[in-house]
């Protein structure tokens, strides 16, 4: 059936999803090691050579492949949450109007909410946590240091955030987020907000650069 090849497919991809961001963050905590390059520290030393303490083919090896892992990462989730919306919307038809191959049963629907719970999903009844067109966005970047990790890693002035990690939303935002980003340093966070009116998915990695915070942009909160 058409419903259960998506429930697949969707699976599938969730799975593919969670073994990249692993990988993503053993990539992450290998540059951030104390003396390591970081993600987009210099290769040079003061002298204009290459450094002789880090292997940099490697590195940059690691870090392509940290950029490719990213943007195929970000397809994976918008292809996932269509398929989560065209199964959530789907409803069952008579055979008059479609055959049985063409519906999808709230069973189906249920086993896959189910089956994402099971997986750490945050699932509702006729919504989800990836589906983040309809949530309210409870703050709004209104600065960002453009050699920031925030800034590296996509995000941008007025980017409304309707997801930080766990955070979306609630009581005591600011220290939430600031304990987030601490708690998380080094590791690939799935961050998503409005831009522009469209929903956009972002893997932001707080991490130590030359500037204040993990983060390097400020967060205007309502």
């Amino acid at each position: 059936m058409v419903g259960a090849n998506l429930k697949a497919e969707t699976m599938a991809l969730m799975d593919k999803r969670a073994a990249m961001e692993t990988e993503m963050n053993s990539i992450v905590e290998r540059l951030c090691n104390p003396g390591g390059p970081g993600l987009s520290g210099n290769l040079l030393d003061p002298e204009g050579f290459p450094r002789e303490d880090i292997d940099i083919p490697v590195v940059r090896a690691e870090r392509h492949r940290l950029a490719e892992l990213r943007n195929e990462h970000s397809e994976i989730t918008e292809k996932i949450n269509v398929n989560i919306q065209i199964l959530h919307s789907a409803r069952p038809t008579s055979k008059k109007d479609s055959g049985p191959e063409e519906s999808v049963s709230s069973g189906e629907v249920t086993s896959l909410s189910a089956s994402m719970q099971t997986a750490g999903f945050s699932v509702a009844s006729h919504t989800m946590d990836v589906d983040m067109v309809n949530s309210i966005p409870f703050a709004m970047v209104d600065e960002i240091n453009e050699s920031s990790p925030a800034a590296e890693d996509g995000l941008q002035l007025g980017d409304q955030v309707v997801k930080f990690g766990n955070v979306e939303g609630g009581d005591n935002l600011l220290q939430r987020l600031a304990a987030e980003a601490q708690s998380k340093q080094g590791q690939a966070v799935s961050v998503g907000v409005i831009r522009q009116g469209a929903k956009v998915d972002l893997f932001i990695t707080p991490r130590i650069w030359q500037g204040r915070g993990l983060l390097g942009c400020h967060f205007r909160l309502g």
